[in-house]
């Protein structure tokens, strides 16, 4: 029988190797290549324009409008070089994808010929209207017109096509009455509020010559390659990057044979494919490897400024995508495309970095510094701890919700896993006693503050915010997420605790305590009121679950519950207080946000009520019906009734898992219906995620267990088997 699954797998079996060149053998001759770097500007740029944005991206001064004009005539030289024909503002809005508009730098003059022209005005500020994004009800239809901004912190680059060049220009994207509509807007003013915090606590108490921070940031990216025709094939894959269905094979990953283990050819070649264009627009990636599922691969750069790193993701995926088709290849980037193997995660590496080269989240070699490192480390935790369900809000998805909790990922309960040295050297210091000693080298061992080791790099899986040597790692962000929504919360939650701080140190030295006493007595405090969110045990066992209640610690496990954060009195006051959100913006991204929970929902609801009505069921009845005609064969010629038991037994057995299949499907088309009549989009959500999806799971173990009954031939879907280890 020739299904398009059969006809999928001849298709794997006959694809050809790509041959992929590099522009040279090494990556350095044509690193950022295609990005309007600092070179480029330079070589570009005349003195005054060239000080005008290297002021911008350094201090964050305006640009002048005529400087733009400059900035725009050179930028567009550079891009005509390259051989780009148009331009574009590339921005993030509440999609989660990325969006332009492309404009051509041709125009005709009024003599019947034309010329390439691109102006400041054209740089600095486009209108696309974009209408149709999610807004929340922010933008009304008589002033539904959005503007794009240039953001001249993140460079801009050339995208190649097979037949043209683009010159992108990362913009924020806003409404007519200035209100963010994208992730970059409210992530730049985060990054101004937390690098204003930690320069005042920096300068004040630490070392004067700080004058400038930034966040730093390295995004590990996990994702899945399934060929292309077995992709196709499958159109919960096509429709919502996840299998809806599928029996988990006899192997999955528990050799652990594929973890970082030789990746296969075409793979490879995909991947030194991809590479070589992420080192063009400027991303520096530096590792690659297989992951613990079969067909799960990993990739990480290295650590970069939060909004350059964060545009850099968002770009990488975006090419993972186009170069995975040029090698046969679809990348899932869905947080859980196949049950019972190891989902994907997009871990955010995060530091704080000043301007005299201090990792101020790494021990130092003396007393003073190492006061400083537990000053900011501790004031990480703490907020982090008064904050958990907002850090929660922050990777919350119903791709996410999958994940979160399984084998592979942090469960949905916020905790801090920071080491057994340095959990017991806040234990210590928070209880005045002095830290035992260590055979490891350790930086200083003084009453006040504790011994620290310098090199401190326990690991933690389980933990979805664990402190690794010298930065803290966030784990719990989902493969498909824009890093920006956890960003976001984070350095926002920062910069309050920061501000915070500071003004209870200086209310304790204002009564007369001397600098470094206040500073302890401040971070003593936060250590016990922080302690209930340290865990440096199994996140994934069922016992954590029990202890984390006894604490106090949230476990939301769905999205519709957990965005409730975000309009808590608590976030919009640290939002509104910190210039990140208006109240009004929180609202509107939180009925975005339940919005598109919905609607994910409803189309796997949809899709999987399709696939069983007329893959699933017709499979098992044409089964059913070639049983029951061997049965009648056997009867008719006499054979006993007991030799053909198991057919009776199988045919019966259809019988029960069609049944129950078809009524799931009729139930859950109804709860369907019944979610859109409640009162809001939040209890609409809550409908979807407890009437309708439960279902889901019914459906599905039914429609697995006809996979391990009915013929192969008869099953139109490409197999667990096929999807994970066919290459």
């Amino acid at each position: 029988m020739s299904t398009l699954r059969f006809k999928a797998l001849e298709t794997v079996q006959h694809r050809k190797t790509i041959n992929v060149t590099a522009p040279s053998a090494k990556v350095s001759d044509y690193f950022n290549m295609n990005v309007f770097n600092d070179d480029a500007m330079k070589t570009y740029l005349s003195k005054d324009a060239y000080l005008a944005v290297h002021n911008a991206i350094k201090k964050g001064s305006k640009i002048d409008r005529s400087i733009a004009d400059q900035v725009a005539s050179g930028m567009k030289s550079w891009a005509l070089n390259k051989g780009a024909s148009h331009y574009t503002h590339w921005f993030q809005p509440l999609t989660g994808a990325t969006a332009e508009k492309h404009d051509a730098f041709f125009e005709p003059t009024e003599d019947g010929r034309s010329v390439e022209k691109f102006s400041g005005n054209a740089l600095v500020q486009q209108e696309p209207d974009a209408s149709s994004f999610p807004s929340g009800g922010l933008r009304n239809t008589f002033e539904a017109r959005g503007y794009t901004a240039w953001d001249p912190s993140s460079p801009a680059f050339i995208m190649e096509g097979a037949n043209g060049k683009t010159l992108c220009i990362p913009t924020i994207f806003v409404s007519y009455t200035g209100e963010a509509l994208d992730y970059k807007a409210p992530l730049l003013k985060a990054l101004h509020a937390v690098e204003n915090a930690v320069i005042n606590v920096c300068s004040t108490y630490f070392d004067k010559k700080v004058t400038k921070a930034f966040i730093s940031l390295g995004i590990e990216q996990e994702y899945f390659l399934v060929d292309e025709a077995l992709f196709n094939a499958r159109p919960d894959l096509m429709l919502t990057g996840r299998t809806l269905l599928g029996l988990s094979p006899e192997k999955g990953q528990q050799l652990e044979d594929h973890y970082f283990g030789s990746i296969p050819p075409r793979v490879y070649d995909f991947m030194i494919e991809f590479e070589i264009e992420s080192y063009k627009l400027g991303i520096p990636l530096k590792t690659r490897h297989n992951e613990v599922a079969p067909s799960q691969f990993e990739c990480a750069p290295m650590f970069e400024e939060v909004n350059l790193a964060i545009d850099h993701n968002q770009l990488l995926m975006d090419l993972m995508e186009k170069i995975a088709q040029k090698h046969g290849f679809k990348v899932l980037l869905h947080e859980k495309p196949f049950a019972g193997v190891n989902g994907s995660g997009k871990h955010n590496n995060w530091s704080l970095i000043t301007n005299t080269g201090v990792n101020l989240l790494s021990p130092g070699k003396t007393p003073e510094t190492n006061l400083q490192f537990l000053t900011f480390f501790i004031n990480a935790i703490k907020a982090v701890h008064d904050h958990a369900d907002l850090m929660r809000a922050s990777i919350a998805s119903a791709g996410n919700d999958h994940r979160l909790g399984a084998n592979e990922a942090p469960p949905a309960i916020m905790s801090i896993f920071i080491g057994t040295q340095l959990f017991n050297v806040l234990n210590d210091f928070s209880n005045n006693k002095k830290s035992k000693s260590s055979n490891a080298k350790s930086s200083i061992d003084i009453n006040k503050i504790p011994e620290i080791l310098l090199d401190n790099t326990d690991r933690n899986r389980t933990s979805p915010f664990a402190f690794t040597g010298n930065k803290f790692e966030f784990r719990a962000v989902g493969s498909a997420a824009n890093s920006a929504s956890a960003m976001i919360v984070l350095n926002s939650i920062m910069a309050d605790q920061l501000n915070k701080f500071k003004v209870k140190v200086d209310a304790l030295i204002k009564k007369g305590n001397k600098k470094e006493e206040a500073i302890i007595s401040v971070l003593k405090e936060y250590v016990k009121d922080s302690k209930n969110i340290l865990f440096e045990g199994n996140g994934y066992g069922d016992e954590w679950v029990k202890e984390a209640k006894k604490r106090g610690l949230s476990n939301i496990k769905t999205t519709p519950e957990a965005l409730n954060a975000y309009i808590s009195k608590n976030s919009k006051d640290l939002f509104e207080k910190n210039g990140i959100f208006t109240s009004r913006e929180l609202d509107a991204r939180y009925e975005i946000m339940q919005e598109n929970y919905v609607k994910k929902i409803e189309i796997e609801a949809k899709l999987l009520a399709q696939l069983a009505i007329s893959h699933v069921i017709p499979a098992a009845l044409s089964y059913q019906q070639k049983l029951s005609e061997n049965v009648a064969s056997l009867k008719a010629i006499g054979i006993n009734k007991k030799k053909y038991e198991a057919q009776f037994k199988f045919i019966e057995q259809i019988s029960t898992h069609v049944n129950l299949i078809s009524t799931s499907v009729e139930k859950m088309i109804h709860e369907n219906e019944q979610a859109h009549h409640a009162q809001n989009t939040h209890k609409t959500a809550l409908a979807f995620c407890h009437k309708v999806k439960p279902l889901f799971d019914v459906i599905r173990h039914h429609s697995d267990a006809l996979e391990f009954i009915i013929e192969d031939d008869l099953w139109k879907l490409p197999k667990y088997r096929e999807l994970l280890f066919v290459k």
